[in-house]
């Protein structure tokens, strides 16, 4: 059974830094694309980070140069280091797994493209 646990979210001021954890069973994430996605309260799922096993990473440009996504393959896990976090970025954060293609969208990270999803955890930044 698949299953993909995240972890980490919190309450931080504006400035501060979280991690994120999402630890998957059921399959190996080296042969998958994984991805991080947030979703706002009364706005749609946005793609945040990719990461695929050849090393290609891909991120949203409002979280570029803030943001590190990685995986730990022996601990099938996979990380969203989020620096200097801002108020816009509070919302839930998703993690997903899908096929390799889904790491190959172009300039959008697209969610159709993930097939196996989180249960998410919250992320709230304070002004």
């Amino acid at each position: 059974q698949v299953q993909l646990m995240e972890s980490g979210g919190g309450s931080v001021q504006s400035g501060g830094s979280l991690t994120l954890s999402c630890a998957a069973s059921g399959f190996t994430i080296s042969r998958n694309c994984m991805g991080w996605f947030r979703q706002a309260p009364g706005k749609e799922r946005e793609g945040v980070a990719t990461v695929e096993s050849t090393g290609y990473i891909s991120y949203a440009d409002s979280v570029k140069g803030r943001f590190t996504i990685s995986q730990d393959n022996a601990k099938n896990t996979v990380y969203l280091q989020m620096n200097s976090l801002k108020p816009e970025d509070t919302a839930m954060y998703y993690c997903a797994a899908g096929a390799k293609y889904a790491c190959y969208s172009g300039s959008t990270i697209q969610a159709v493209r993930f097939h196996y999803w989180g249960q998410g955890t919250q992320v709230t930044v304070s002004s």
